[in-house]
């Protein structure tokens, strides 16, 4: 495994230019997983990185060991702490980083539980929406075309692994692909403030699909009127809305409650 005390690595460098830039990841077809639990789930679930950049003082570390040993030894850099430091906002106690190819996150046929996010931007909410999804069970997102990047490094983090558990389709035209759901015989609800159906007191399906909209504006008029329900969450408590985040993981929540949702031996992973 080759060891790089400085910069001047050409595949180091091409790292740090992907961990900087957004642009650079897009144009490049990469992203970049950062620590030790991200970087071992695409291990067990999808494959190998094009490189791994490792912290020299975790090499001792049975966890990072063992990462390290499933990757060839010439697609390994092993980098001192200050190095590492070097590769943008990453703190060195990260310890490990991989450069993949961004999965092409093509459509896929129908299948029993969808979800569907329309202008979701916040990468952070995107994030944590998708680890709430591969929890429930949920084995198709599809993202609109002004949803925040889901292999951006914000995303990445927030939804520990669940990338790699669930498959993802961006760009999506929703209106669209819902149309085609309905045709064969698949249900679609939305998510509203309010004015829905009592959420826990509503029949849900499979095949399903639940639409999440916008964390300001919601779900625009246009895909609402496309569903076959519109549901809400009660709030005895008073508050007029929810996080987008939250809201989405108590409907999803009430898929599995209700047992619409698939097991966990159905659910595919993105890259297999």
């Amino acid at each position: 495994m080759p060891h790089v005390s400085s910069t001047h690595n050409s595949r180091l460098q091409h790292a740090m230019r992907l961990v900087a830039s957004s642009r650079d990841r897009r144009k490049a077809g990469r992203c970049v997983l950062e620590g030790e639990h991200l970087v071992s789930v695409y291990l067990a679930r999808a494959g190998l990185p094009e490189l791994l950049i490792v912290v020299a003082e975790r090499m001792e570390d049975p966890g990072m060991q063992a990462i390290a040993a499933q990757v060839p030894p010439t697609d390994v850099l092993i980098v001192p702490t200050k190095v590492f430091s070097q590769l943008g906002a990453l703190p060195a106690a990260v310890g490990v980083l991989a450069v993949v190819a961004t999965p092409s996150g093509e459509l896929s046929a129908p299948r029993r539980f969808h979800l569907l996010l329309e202008d979701v931007q916040d990468p952070g909410n995107v994030g944590t929406i998708l680890r709430t999804a591969a929890a429930a069970g949920v084995e198709q997102v599809l993202l609109s075309k002004h949803s925040a990047f889901a292999w951006a490094p914000k995303v990445l983090r927030a939804a520990q692994g669940a990338h790699f558990l669930t498959a993802i389709a961006e760009n999506v035209d929703l209106q669209s692909w819902v149309r085609q759901f309905r045709a064969g015989g698949g249900q679609i609800v939305a998510t509203v403030p309010n004015g829905g159906q009592n959420l826990f007191t509503s029949i849900l399906r499979a095949p399903l699909a639940i639409a999440i909209g916008n964390e300001g504006g919601g779900l625009t008029q246009a895909l609402l009127d496309t569903v076959d329900a519109k549901l809400t969450i009660p709030m005895p408590g008073g508050m007029e809305s929810l996080n987008v985040s939250a809201a989405a993981a108590i409907t999803m929540f009430e898929v599995v409650r209700q047992g619409v949702a698939a097991s966990q031996s159905d659910v595919r992973s993105t890259c297999e």
